[in-house]
């Protein structure tokens, strides 16, 4: 995770603004019994030590006319990490690629397109996948109902308590 040190208000605060970081630091700091300067001085630390990269406005996929969120099962022919850095660079320059997981198994990675339109998600496909000499084979499910999307994570353990900070 992180060598930042967190007490329980720091990890009920980093859960509320995953969940929505527009909340004012007064509004933060009254659900978790801080003044508004003792909030934003915890929210400059995450941000110094990295914990907290970024804030973006997250869009329901649902009421974007035309997109088409792919997840595409990719399987690279040469694992070694000089093709690695390379895949993976290629992967990130991509603003297509709203999410790409390294993983175990059957396949070496695992991408998430968003796309407008069918023919947008193929010159993607041609471009991330067809054309690249390293790409074995690569499989691509189309997501029909997004269910459940998100990007928060965990900054303890279920149940886990920590010493308090004032």
């Amino acid at each position: 995770m992180t060598d930042l040190a967190l007490d329980d208000l720091d990890h009920v605060l980093l859960d509320l603004l995953q969940r929505d970081a527009s909340r004012t630091l007064r509004d933060l700091g009254d659900d978790v019994g801080l003044s508004p300067s003792a909030v934003l001085r915890r929210v400059q630390r995450y941000r110094s030590a990295g914990l907290l990269s970024h804030n973006v406005a997250v869009l329901d996929p649902r009421h974007v006319p035309e997109v088409i969120l792919a997840v595409c099962l990719v399987t690279i022919e040469d694992d070694t990490p000089e093709e690695g850095r390379r895949y993976r660079a290629r992967l990130l320059e991509a603003p297509e690629v709203q999410q790409a997981y390294e993983v175990s198994g059957d396949y070496d990675y695992v991408v998430v397109l968003a796309c407008v339109g069918m023919r947008h998600k193929n010159d993607v496909a041609k471009r991330l996948f067809q054309e690249d000499p390293n790409v074995k084979r690569y499989t691509t499910l189309f997501v029909l109902d997004p269910v459940r999307t998100g990007s928060a994570v965990p900054t303890r353990r279920p149940g886990e308590v920590t010493g308090a900070r004032g």
